[in-house]
């Protein structure tokens, strides 16, 4: 059975170093992460050792993504080199492994001018899809500056996936702070916030009714739909105040796609076949912060109730995403 994933990371070093040049004041913290245990060796290589860990894995195709925060907390001009670089080096990359490789797109969002630009660009280098976050410094994704390139995101075909990013410096310290260094930045990332500020970021979008302007328009979210899918008989009473053309649940069935980001819990598998149908979802392993054994794999597949649901999920959903030939 061929086995697809979406959310496997790359690092850039020339843009790691930038990250890490930013004033301690402002520096994302989640940034420590990549460099913990051989996280950063793993990030750098996208040659013989991805590609091996990939073969250990029994995964056949790999689409990469630039490990957060990306280019986001960058000034507009060298937030859009470096997006360039990555998009180039990317590019490469799965120009060297045709048949193990692709590349979502990294993009400039605090320069929001460039960036439908920057998409159309990579598409036309080969890229996939586009790994954004949900705010690039007080800007909301949803923000009117970034409507071209929703539209541009729905014209060209390229999913666009939401990636979890350290919440504000205000909702840190309204609500992530006090604990401890370390609890503070665990609480505000993997433990909760990470996944909280995530959702937040696709509900917005819905209520900005970026759905009802694009229904062709396709988001993807992580770690089982980041909070959200447990949440809809909530949220639903949010689309009439907003004055939508569907209900939430509606926009999240139609428009977006979940991933596992290596959580292969079976309990969060059957909710989500519950509320979204084996159509909408996809196979991560969220590399290399998470890097699952191919027998760990295995087993967490032999929890789909059918051959076909077990095939949607490893490939052919993602295939048909991210228009990838099997």
């Amino acid at each position: 059975m061929t086995l697809i994933a979406v959310e496997e990371h790359w690092i850039l070093p020339e843009l790691a170093a930038a990250l890490e040049a930013v004033p301690p004041e402002t520096r994302d913290e989640s940034l420590a992460f990549n460099n913990t245990g051989d996280h950063r060796q793993r990030l750098e290589d996208l040659g013989a050792g991805r590609i091996a860990a990939m073969d250990a894995q029994g995964i056949d195709v790999s689409i990469i993504a630039l490990t957060p925060p990306g280019t986001h907390p960058l000034p507009p001009g060298e937030a859009l080199r470096l997006s360039r670089t990555a998009n180039d080096v990317a590019a490469a990359a799965v120009g060297a492994h045709p048949s193990r490789l692709r590349a979502m797109s990294t993009l400039p969002l605090s320069s929001p001018g460039d960036v439908a630009g920057e998409l159309e660009r990579a598409a036309g280098l080969g890229h996939v899809g586009t790994m954004v976050y949900g705010r690039s410094g007080d800007r909301f994704l949803d923000d009117p500056a970034y409507y071209d390139f929703f539209a541009a995101a729905e014209e060209l075909r390229q999913p666009v996936f939401i990636h979890p990013q350290v919440p504000s410096a205000a909702v840190r310290d309204a609500s992530y702070r006090g604990l401890g260094p370390a609890t503070d930045l665990a609480l505000a990332t993997f433990g909760w916030g990470w996944h909280l500020d995530t959702a937040t970021a696709a509900l917005r979008l819905i209520l900005r009714g970026t759905f009802d302007r694009h229904p062709g328009l396709q988001v993807v979210l992580g770690h089982w739909g980041e909070m959200l899918l447990f949440w809809l008989n909530r949220a639903n009473g949010l689309a009439k105040v907003a004055g939508l053309r569907h209900s939430v649940a509606d926009y999240v069935r139609s428009n977006f796609v979940i991933t596992t980001s290596g959580m292969f819990d079976p309990v969060l598998l059957q909710h989500a076949r519950s509320v979204v149908s084996a159509d909408r979802l996809v196979f991560s392993t969220d590399y290399p912060f998470q890097h699952p054994a191919g027998a760990e794999i295995e087993s967490f597949l032999a929890h789909f109730p059918s051959g076909p649901e077990r095939e949607k999920f490893s490939s052919a959903n993602a295939a048909a995403l991210f228009g990838i030939d099997l």
